[in-house]
């Protein structure tokens, strides 16, 4: 399990550096720029150490995965994009394939 627990931490430090690039207004603000910074260094690293065990193909797509669901949920709440649903149905649909990878492979 713990390579998958690594993998949640690198998608859920992806959420915090996409939301942090959101704010940083295109690292023109110091703060937020050292935190997306340092949340992208934090991902990799996760995702680096999630790869040694779990196929790439599937780590990847799951990183990815939280990542888009993450910022699509926080552009939702945080932003005040559109919740149609047509988008929702959309995220859930990144959903189901992240946990489909996850339960279709071992580890």
């Amino acid at each position: 399990m713990q390579p998958w627990i690594m993998l949640a931490l690198a998608g859920l430090a992806e959420i915090g550096w996409v939301i942090g690039l959101k704010y940083s207004a295109g690292f023109s603000k110091l703060w937020p720029s050292v935190f997306t910074i340092a949340a992208m260094g934090a991902s990799m690293l996760a995702l680096g150490l999630a790869v040694r065990s779990l196929p790439i193909g599937t780590a990847y797509a799951v990183w990815t995965g939280i990542g888009a669901v993450g910022a699509a949920i926080a552009g939702l709440m945080l932003f005040g994009e559109s919740a149609s649903a047509l988008r929702l149905l959309c995220i859930a649909v990144i959903v189901a394939g992240v946990v489909g990878l996850k339960l279709s492979t071992p580890g």
